[in-house]
């Protein structure tokens, strides 16, 4: 890169370096093709950047130079990029994959017409290769900065001696599997259930096997137990346990008799997977728990394009086995369902599990995933109903300078979700959230109630129907509604503990509203309530610390913003709860 005549700085600023692997070779063998996955990698790149705290300065053929304010924005992008490059590799469509080294340092930089220049990127540019494809590497001055943090390691690759670079380096590789995982990742301990009757038809579908040579092909196993979980939920007499559920009991159980007995299902549907280029062989069985035998099975032999036919035959063929009735019209819907292009079906997976960070850079980011899918198959009613949420979550915290547009936005991706799926349930669920946060109660009742139609075992929906209905005064079922989502899927993500709370609240049950909100695991987003529970009962102690951990978490919460949150019909119920939080010393 030549410099400009011209120049600003010098600015101190922390310099990514990004230099795709192979590069020479993977245009040689597929010109086309790589050039397509570089443009949308880089889009990709370009915004991710952006959403955290950075922007990308420079690129020139295989490689691109970003800038950021701080070593830890950096260091949380190049983490977040790789990640997201990693998973890219199970929904590329047969096409080699495109791996990034990337190289960190810190220094001053210099501005000119065409991007940054210095020593510190000359550093960065440096150092990314002796990372892995898909690693990182920082300079022993962004290391230093770093060490303190216990949820990195490390690891010195000793001192290096740089091409046209004068002194020495000492440079360290950054541990990606060891980083802080995301929520998705945690293990959860075990929890029993009890014992009470189920219908005959109750059926958990255990993490399929992926017996590729590919681990890539994870996160395809994810995608279809996921998918293969929401078609079942469709049939009304079959009673099915969420995905997250199933994961945490098949991890901790040591026989199918016992995940059975602790999710209290009769019946369990296991599978594997096996995929060698284009072709895959899936099997599955279904499994009598109590006995541990196989009631039947099946093999299926395709290829990617036809993954989801598939998904459906598995769907209609189990639920024939185990349902007493199911409903010909719900046959003919799912016979007649078009499922979107593979791609664009991981990115919506992908970007869930950011979104339910709770974080503004983690929320902008999943909505670039969303926004990918769509173009890439703009008739994907799902991506518009996960962008909806992006903007409500957005609107929520105060992320953004424009609220009402950021709520009416949710509103309208919502009706287009609709619109491109009518029988998609998730739909109807944003938009009975866009309506509720619009205070049009009427309006979300009815969306809900549709969704609730439509599929009546979809325990994210039960619970977000069940929120909605604390909202209305209709606080028996809405507690009855969340207890169902939570039977449904007795290893709940705390959302479901928080709306149970918030009903309870609603009610006046203050003690019930604490109980429940203590057995979240993460109890961040349930400061405000516990502050506002403990006001109310006098025992202010407890109400000023949850007000300062309120504080902590969202430093820029204020009660003239947050009392345009809660979406409560009747005006003297928000104010009681704006009393709680003054009570607790929130301001």
């Amino acid at each position: 890169m030549n410099a400009q005549s011209s120049l600003s700085g010098p600015r101190l600023l922390t310099v990514l370096y990004a230099d795709i692997h192979g590069y020479t070779g993977l245009i040689e063998r597929d010109e086309q093709g790589t050039l397509a996955r570089l443009t949308r990698s880089l889009a990709l790149i370009r915004s991710l950047a952006g959403d955290y705290g950075g922007s990308v300065v420079n690129t020139a053929g295989d490689g691109l130079v970003a800038v950021f304010e701080s070593v830890q924005k950096a260091l949380h992008f190049a983490l977040e990029m790789q990640r997201e490059l990693a998973r890219e590799v199970a929904w590329a469509d047969g096409g080699q994959p495109i791996w990034y080294r990337v190289g960190i340092s810190v220094g001053d930089t210099f501005a000119g017409q065409d991007g940054v220049y210095g020593h510190s990127v000359n550093l960065a540019a440096r150092i990314q290769s002796f990372a892995e494809p898909g690693g990182i590497c920082v300079t022993d001055a962004v290391y230093q900065m770093l060490r303190k943090n216990g949820e990195l390691r490390l690891t010195s690759l000793g001192i290096k001696h740089l091409k046209n670079i004068s002194t020495p380096v000492e440079v360290f590789s950054v541990d990606l599997v060891h980083a802080a995982p995301s929520p998705a990742q945690e293990i959860l301990p075990l929890r029993s259930i009890g014992a009470e009757a189920l219908p005959d038809a109750s059926l958990a579908i255990l993490p399929m096997e992926n017996i590729s040579a590919d681990p890539a092909d994870l996160y395809l196993c994810q995608g279809i137990v996921a998918d293969v979980i929401t078609s079942l939920s469709r049939f009304r007499n079959l009673m099915v346990i969420a995905r997250h559920s199933a994961i945490l009991a098949a991890a901790n159980s040591g026989s199918l008799r016992e995940i059975a007995q602790r999710l209290g299902v009769r019946y369990l549907l296991s599978g594997s997977l096996r995929r060698s280029d284009q072709r895959i062989r899936m099997t599955v069985d279904l499994i009598e728990a109590r006995s541990e035998n196989i009631i039947w099975s099946e093999r299926y032999d395709g290829v990617m394009n036809d993954i989801f036919d598939f998904q459906d035959d598995v769907a209609a063929m189990t639920a024939a086995r185990v349902a007493i009735q199911i409903d010909a019209a719900e046959r003919q819907r799912m016979a007649e369902h078009k499922h979107p292009a593979l791609y664009a079906y991981g990115l919506v997976l992908r970007g869930q599990d950011m979104g339910f960070r709770f974080l503004q850079d983690s929320n902008l980011h999943a909505r670039r995933l969303f926004e990918q899918a769509r173009e890439l198959d703009p008739a994907y009613g799902r991506s518009y109903a996960a962008i909806s949420r992006t903007f409500n979550v957005e609107w929520r915290y105060n992320w953004t300078n424009d609220p009402a547009g950021a709520l009416n936005q949710a509103l309208v991706l919502a009706k287009r979700a609709v619109e491109c799926d009518s029988m998609d349930s998730r739909g109807y669920s944003e938009m009975g959230l866009s309506h509720l946060y619009l205070k049009q109660h009427d309006e979300a009742l009815a969306a809900y109630e549709h969704g609730i139609g439509l599929n009546p075992n979809d325990a994210d929906l039960l619970a977000y129907m069940g929120d909605c209905l604390a909202y209305v005064r209709q606080g028996a079922r809405a507690v009855q509604m969340l207890e169902k989502a939570i039977r449904l899927n007795p290893y709940h993500p705390d959302s479901y503990l928080w709306f149970l709370g918030d009903a309870y609240f609603h009610n006046g049950q203050y003690p019930e509203t604490i109980r429940t909100l203590n057995k979240m695991r993460d109890r961040s987003e349930a400061h405000r309530l516990l502050a506002a529970s403990h006001a109310m009962l006098d025992q202010m102690p407890e109400a000023r610390h949850h007000a300062s951990e309120v504080m902590r978490v969202h430093p820029n919460f204020t009660i003239e913003h947050w009392r345009k949150v809660p979406p409560l019909r009747h005006a003297e119920d928000l104010e009681l709860y704006v009393e709680g939080l003054r009570k607790a010393g929130l301001n």
